[in-house]
């Protein structure tokens, strides 16, 4: 038998059995013990990973002084990441999934074409995989890429996979990715699958998450929570002129969502990505939402007690919403933390920032 494929197995067992055990344990920590909020974003000129923390959920500073805290030309086959989505599973451990796709490749000198392939072919922003993170600690972070054309046959033509999510499906007791899919030159459907415990490969072929009513309207970037009662809400966005997020309830974590035409979003132009999450200690939750449409881009958000009214918050730093030390983010995700979880992410990229200063001061001195 080959041995990496034994490998592979036991990690899986006992990724399998961890979970098992921690959702027996409480090992996920209820909100009560939550005090703080993470970020995680990307931004086009980088292409990399960010993260920002908050204790409030309205102030937000970003980590490493700004900077990314992972190199999308690190962990993806295009040499870049987009789309960032983390989440915290029943085991306690952070789950990140991110589009392999690098807009700029070309301009970069990773790649000779514009995109991986003809895009006549397979369309604006064609790639065929996604990025797979697993960490206990959002510190260090195991990741695979996942190629859905090597690992479908019936996907060898796959036009393009964007914008991944993850959540825990407790009737499967699986984790399930969910994302946006193309085939060949089409229009962008919602699809979903299930991935492995160690959260290294998909198990199961993609199926549709959810059709829109009319077949002519591209949908794309999905997020799921569930609400106080049980049901699931998924937001998404329909392209249509402008595109905008829409939101849709079910009884199921993957299927059966219904229709609503009503627009949850406040904006007047085009928006994408959205996010929704729940202030500690509130009934109120926050929707979340990447602006395209002005310059310079910006996040959008919305505020509802009951899913039916969103009152807008405007924009970071037009409103109550505040970014401190970074501009432009793109499609991001905010989840809660304990204060500890944020105490120990800020100190190890002080850390980090002391470090880089104190070489710098050292090479400085040594030049003059």
């Amino acid at each position: 038998m080959n041995r990496n494929r034994v490998v592979a197995g036991v990690v899986a067992l006992l990724s399998l059995v961890g979970l098992v055990a921690a959702q027996r344990h409480g090992a996920l920590p209820n909100e009560k013990k939550m005090g703080a909020y993470l970020f995680v974003f990307f931004t086009d000129p980088t292409h990399s990973l960010f993260m920002a923390t908050s204790r409030d959920g309205y102030t937000f500073t970003a980590v490493n002084e700004g900077q990314p805290v992972i190199a999308g030309d690190t962990i993806a086959e295009q040499r870049g990441i987009r789309d960032p989505h983390i989440y915290r599973g029943p085991d306690g451990a952070f789950y990140m999934a991110m589009t392999d796709l690098h807009l700029f490749a070309k301009q970069k000198g990773y790649r000779a074409t514009t995109w991986e392939r003809d895009e006549n072919a397979y369309g604006w922003g064609n790639n065929r995989g996604l990025v797979l993170l697993r960490s206990t600690d959002l510190i260090h972070w195991t990741h695979h890429v996942v190629r859905f054309d090597k690992a479908f046959p019936e996907l060898k033509d796959v036009g393009c996979v964007w914008a991944p999510e993850t959540i825990y499906d407790a009737a499967a007791g699986k984790m399930m990715l969910y994302f946006t899919m193309r085939l060949g030159n089409g229009r962008t459907k919602l699809y979903y699958a299930y991935t492995d415990a160690a959260f290294t490969r998909l198990t199961s072929a993609p199926k549709i998450l959810f059709e829109y009513p009319n077949p002519e309207i591209q949908v794309l970037d999905a997020d799921i929570i569930q609400l106080p009662d049980k049901r699931f809400c998924l937001t998404y966005v329909a392209q249509e002129k402008p595109g905008g997020i829409k939101m849709a309830l079910s009884d199921s974590i993957h299927s059966g969502y219904r229709y609503n035409p009503a627009w949850v979003d406040a904006e007047p132009g085009a928006c994408e990505a959205p996010n929704m999450w729940k202030r500690i200690g509130e009934d109120k939750w926050v929707l979340m939402y990447d602006v395209f449409s002005i310059q310079p881009h910006n996040f959008g958000f919305c505020q509802t007690t009951d899913f039916a009214t969103f009152n807008d918050l405007g924009h970071f730093n037009t409103g109550v919403m505040k970014a401190t030390n970074f501009t432009s983010p793109k499609h991001g995700t905010v989840i809660q933390l304990t204060a500890k979880e944020a105490d120990r992410l800020e100190r190890y990229w002080k850390k980090k920032e002391d470090t880089r200063r104190a070489g710098s001061g050292r090479r400085t001195a040594v030049k003059g």
